[in-house]
Formats: C-alpha cells, structure tokens, sequence
C-alpha cells in the first residue's frame, strides 16, 4: 500500500492510454463488426478474451520496462505488481456483473444477436462513470485518509452480507429504477431492432432495449462502490487505479459472452468474490498494524479465485451427468 496519492504518470501517459482506450472503441463499433448486430460465438468471445488479457500484460511489461529505466527496478515492480493486483481484483468483481448480465438479458428475452451493441453502450457509460468515481476516490483518500478505514469496514461488511445473500434471487419485477422507468416513459411492447427510441404516430417512445442500457449501467455503479474502495488496499495511484480498472471493464463484455451460457456452472465463484472483499477489507482495517506485500495480496486473491473456479466446475458436473442420464 503506498502512503501517497501522487503518481509517476505524466499528462502526456494519460492522454496516451484515454487515446488508446478510444481507439479500441473505435475499432470495436466501425471496424470489427460492432455496427452489425450478431450472435457472438464462443470462438469470437474466446479470441477477445485473449485480446485484452494479453493487452493488460503488454501494458504491465511496458510499464516496468518505463520505469525502470526512469526510476529504477524497486519502483518498477512495486508499480507493476500494484497493477497486476488491481487488475485481477477488478477483472474477478467484474464477473459478479457477468451474473447480473444474464438475469437482466434473460428476464428481457433479449435476442443473442442484441446482446453485443447494448454492451459496447454500457461500457462506454462504464468508462466514464468509473472515471469520475475514481477521481472522486483520490481525492477522498487525499482530504481524509481515514476513509480508507471506511472502505474497509464496508468491504468487509459487504463481503459478509454476499456470503448470506448468495443463493438469494433478484427480483427485478421489484426494481425500483424499472418500476419507475415504466411508470414515466411510454415503452413499446417489442425490440425495435438495437434502437433504443422510436417514432411512432409522431410520439417518441423508449424500447426495451433503453430499459436494459439502464440497468447495465446502474448495476455498473453498484459494482464500482465495492471494486473502487478495494482496489485502494492495493494503490492509492490514481494512473494505476484508473487504467487497471479500464482494462477490467474493456474485457468484461468478451468474457461475459465466453461464459455466459455456462454462469450456472460457476455458482461458488460469488462466495469466493465475498471472500475476497472480506480478505481486502480486512487488509485495509489491519494496516496500522501490518503491512502485506503486494505480491502477498496477489497470490491470495488469485488462490481464492482460482479454488472457487475450480470447485464450481468439480461439484457441478455430477449434476450434469446425472441430466444427461435421465435425458
């Protein structure tokens, strides 16, 4: 954990990483197919996913090899391990989204081929929601450095309500913000292709395709509130902070259609998300008292992430051949 919220980044880097991000987005909606509405394939998926996980290893390698050469190799690892934690913290709580995904696509019957466009609209929201939090995070732990205490506690807190509330069903026929969307708006019965307004008889009317924009991008926001304050058990470096969170949210899209058909499978994977937020909560209450090394947090995160994986798939395949056999 660093003592301050400066950071080696220099405007130019910003700029620099903000121009590439956008260039992705770019590439994603005009060129790579975003403006074409598709069913993704697990192959496609499976090639992103190994896009963006590679890009965030490129940007990690390139980071240390900068700072190294500008500040020597104490600060180039300690950077480069402080974004290799954040970006795993923060690509594992962003799976919790792929589980919201699907319940909130599944309880709209969204169409396969609708599914990839309305994403790319939720992660540009992501991006700039998560970029104003963010900033709003530094600044925080900058003016009170107490709060870290704070985002401790509540990390911990959440961890454990997680654990409780695990096996619990949503019910979005209950949600506030749709209940409300409905009772302002007038909504069109049916999908109107990837529009998210139409004319009709000279009234505008909202699809239901706006009503799941909504609720991706507010459960973006419900997410953040954990996976922001956690990544400052790690760093407290707003360049660090900011571009392991972009990774994470960049990949999550792809990884949502690599594993969407299978998030049934993956039902241990909350408890291990829960112990994760209890795990780093209680590293931040704990600092007066003891320091963790960074690649200490590294390997327990990546342990419990991993074990929860795997334990998902060993337990749940009895049950499929037992399906198969009755089949």
């Amino acid at each position: 954990m660093t003592d301050s919220t400066a950071s080696f980044a220099t405007g130019p880097m910003w700029a620099g990483f903000i121009a590439f991000v956008l260039v992705m987005l770019a590439l994603d909606l005009f060129v790579f197919g975003g403006r074409k509405s598709h069913k993704v394939s697990v192959k496609e998926a499976a090639a992103w996913v190994a896009v963006w996980v590679s890009l965030a290893l490129a940007f990690a390698g390139l980071l240390w090899w900068y700072l190294n050469d500008t500040q020597g190799a104490e600060v180039a690892r300690t950077k480069t391990l402080e974004f290799l934690a954040g970006y795993l913290i923060e690509q594992s709580l962003s799976v919790d989204n792929m589980f919201v995904f699907v319940m909130i696509f599944g309880y709209f019957a969204v169409p396969p081929e609708l599914q990839r466009r309305v994403l790319l609209y939720g992660v540009l929201g992501a991006i700039v929601m998560r970029a104003g939090m963010i900033l709003t995070g530094v600044w925080l732990v900058t003016q009170f450095a107490w709060i870290l205490y704070v985002f401790g506690a509540f990390l911990v807190i959440t961890g454990i309500k997680m654990i409780i509330f695990a096996e619990a069903e949503p019910d979005l026929e209950q949600n506030p913000l749709l209940r409300w969307l409905r009772g302002h708006l007038r909504i069109t019965p049916n999908f109107h292709g990837e529009a998210f307004f139409v004319r009709q008889n000279g009234i505008l009317w909202a699809t239901p395709m706006f009503l799941v924009l909504v609720l991706i991008e507010a459960s973006d926001v419900v997410f953040a509130v954990d996976s922001i304050p956690a990544i400052f058990a790690v760093t407290t470096d707003p360049f660090i902070v900011f571009t392991s969170n972009i990774f994470a949210i960049m990949g999550l899209r792809a990884l949502y259609f690599l594993l969407a058909d299978m998030a049934d499978r993956f039902h241990l994977l909350k408890y291990g998300l829960a112990i994760v937020l209890v795990f780093i909560g209680g590293k931040m209450l704990a600092m007066p008292w003891f320091h963790m090394p960074i690649q200490w947090s590294l390997a327990i995160v990546g342990s419990i992430i991993l074990v929860s994986v795997v334990a998902s798939l060993a337990l749940s395949k009895p049950k499929a051949v037992i399906a198969g056999g009755d089949a």
